[in-house]
């Protein structure tokens, strides 16, 4: 039976709207404690920024839950929405002049960059862990600080390699590869038949940090160890670089200036045939009748296993925090309880046909994650990721080298010659001694 996205939607709106998390066979504890209640302030109304969408349903179902919120409490929200590269620096300093959004959508732990500028939320993520059968580990990690939730953990957005299948049955490869060897050798392959990769070297807030983490990773370099000193220079990493190296000698031109947008458009284009991406890429090529060839022909895979020896991939996370100069606390604490609540993030989930992966296990047996092949890789991104801040703890130090793109540059200077593999790592170095002072 095929399952188109309209179907899918429908149908689980549908089980949703019905009865919340009985159909999908979810039996969640209760929580341990009270419910905490939040009584919004009179006359307030609340301001959200959060991240453009990639995939339309993803916004559809947020704004039509919001709309279900305003209803309930005569609360008004405004969603604003700004690229990806700058709800970074809008939420700094909005949190930097005590003035702007209420609530942001922000980035990995970026939360940890300004975190007396928080509303402490640990009530309401006790009680919503304990509802809906705990928070996935990684994705606490990154709105928890001195055991306190500074944030809400909210999705993580799945990043998988997607690929034209007949095109890599064209390079000679009737099977994806597993390895990193195997990998580099379908890129060269796919080169020769003027189809080739591309993955950004550029400032790319998911795409550009989950290819330069597991390049790293992969390889068994960190950019710090247990304790929180820098260990960016090593053998490992020298050899990520090589192998980084080699790759960008298959890639289309022009990756080292990559956005996060970049690499869709160059897919859909036709002029690269082998991504990393969210589910985005799929959805955009199925909804374009002129897209139908590619759409069918699309696949997608988790990243090759490198040296280390195990699967080790970053996935974009995305916590709700919110700012300490709101006018109206509980207003707000009241509609993130209500967003977070099983009938608005079941919708949410199913809206966002496996582009965001819930932060809560309870919501794991939603019915989008087996609607389709193309979602397989994607469905276990808030259980597997490695937190950015690999092996030490996360923190002000490791917000700070994310937001810097530290080990973005390392990669991108090397790959295009403008530095030594050495040189690189050792500006790398340089770079994140900033932030790990010692």
């Amino acid at each position: 039976m095929t399952i188109n996205r309209r179907d899918l939607l429908a149908a689980s709106a549908g089980i949703v709207a019905a009865s919340g998390l009985g159909k999908f066979g979810m039996t969640p504890a209760f929580a341990q404690g009270a419910e905490p209640k939040y009584t919004p302030e009179a006359g307030a109304s609340l301001r959200l920024l959060r991240w453009t969408p990639f995939v339309q349903g993803d916004e559809d179902a947020w704004l039509a839950n919001t709309k279900k919120f305003t209803e309930a409490t005569g609360v008004e929200v405004r969603v604003d929405k700004e690229s990806w590269e700058d709800i970074r620096p809008k939420a700094a300093v909005a949190a930097n002049v005590g003035s702007g959004p209420d609530m942001v959508m922000c980035w990995f732990d970026d939360a940890h960059q300004y975190p007396d500028k928080l509303v402490d939320m640990t009530d309401l993520a006790t009680y919503l862990g304990d509802k809906y059968g705990g928070w996935y580990e990684g994705m606490r990690g990154y709105a928890v600080r001195d055991d306190k939730f500074i944030a809400l953990p909210l999705a993580a957005i799945g990043n998988a390699v997607v690929y034209r299948d007949s095109h890599m049955k064209a390079a000679g490869f009737n099977e994806f590869p597993k390895d990193t060897d195997g990998f580099l050798e379908l890129c060269k392959a796919m080169k020769a038949k003027g189809t080739p990769a591309g993955f950004p070297h550029g400032k790319a807030v998911g795409d550009g940090n989950n290819y330069a983490h597991w390049l790293l990773w992969s390889h068994g370099g960190k950019m710090v160890d247990e304790s929180g000193k820098v260990a960016i220079n090593s053998p490992e990493t020298i050899a990520a670089i090589n192998y980084a190296k080699a790759l960008y000698e298959t890639f289309i031109p022009g990756t080292e200036s990559w956005q996060d947008i970049n690499n869709n458009r160059a897919f859909l284009a036709g002029q690269v045939s082998l991504i990393a991406n969210g589910v985005s890429v799929y959805y955009a090529a199925k909804k374009d009748p002129a897209l139908a060839e590619i759409a069918a022909d699309i696949r997608s895979t988790n990243f090759p296993i490198g040296p280390v020896g195990q699967s080790v991939e970053l996935h974009q996370t995305s916590s709700l925090l919110l700012f300490s100069h709101t006018k109206y606390p509980e207003a707000a604490k009241a509609y993130i309880k209500f967003m977070m609540e099983a009938d608005q993030m079941n919708s949410w989930i199913a809206g966002a046909s496996a582009y965001c992966c819930q932060p809560l296990k309870a919501f794991a047996s939603n019915p989008v994650w087996t609607a389709d092949p193309i979602h397989a890789p994607y469905a276990r991104a808030s259980e597997t990721l490695r937190p950015n801040g690999y092996a030490g703890p996360l923190g002000y130090a490791s917000a700070g080298v994310m937001a810097d793109y530290v080990l973005v540059d390392m990669f991108a200077v090397a790959v295009t010659g403008q530095m030594t593999p050495e040189e690189a790592v050792e500006q790398a170095e340089k770079r994140a001694n900033r932030y790990y002072r010692v």
